[in-house]
């Protein structure tokens, strides 16, 4: 009798579970999943944003067609991430050698509160020379992220001050401004340098 009773509550139970995997199926993968939201960064031509670049002339998407762009964001206050995928950009392009001047490498700040003009050409000063910086106004910078699809938020601290989340990507756009490709952070250099050769090469076939 136990052991009938045993078998049948397994059987219950087994009955509960494929039920509750379907219904998960049907929510995340199947028909009844919800429409899944792009995040494919638009074409540089159909996005709208100025800003000001560490020599003090006003940039936006435009500025960047005609050549290959690498664009990451970040902020001059990042204690990690930002340094490390600066320094990682600076081998890549160390790497690459006089190609790397027909590539657009643009750092944008997501904390135009403290990165000024002047705090971003000290910053990008101690990285690969090829490295621009740009910073804008907060609602500027809303619309670049928008556009390139990346993302920001500020978050306070216990001490009182703040730091910054952000998108830790790297976007590849080649010269007419459409999206090529995406750098993870600490994607390994065998992977990251032939991702960009790729959009200089396309652009050099491109003007031939």
């Amino acid at each position: 009798m136990n052991r009938r009773r045993l078998l049948t509550y397994g059987i219950a139970v087994s009955g509960a579970l494929a039920l509750t995997l379907i219904g998960g199926w049907w929510q995340v993968d199947g028909p009844g999943a919800p429409e899944t939201v792009s995040k494919r960064p638009l074409p540089l031509t159909e996005i709208a944003f100025q800003m000001t670049d560490t020599v003090g002339a006003k940039v936006g998407p435009g500025t960047l067609l005609g050549n290959p762009s690498m664009v990451f964001f970040g902020f001059t206050y990042c204690p990690d991430v930002c340094p490390t995928t600066l320094s990682d950009i600076s081998d890549w392009l160390d790497v690459i050698g006089e190609e790397a001047t027909d590539l657009n490498v643009v750092f944008i700040t997501v904390d135009p509160e403290r990165d000024t003009v002047p705090a971003m050409a000290e910053y990008v000063s101690y990285f690969h020379p090829a490295i621009q910086g740009w910073s804008g106004t907060v609602e500027e910078t809303a619309k670049a992220t928008e556009g390139f699809r990346a993302s920001f938020e500020k978050v306070t601290l216990e001490s009182g001050d703040y730091t910054m989340n952000h998108t830790a990507s790297v976007f590849l756009f080649d010269a007419e401004g459409q999206f090529a490709s995406t750098i993870d952070y600490h994607e390994p250099r065998e992977f990251a340098v032939p991702k960009i050769r790729r959009v200089l090469t396309k652009a050099k076939e491109t003007s031939l």
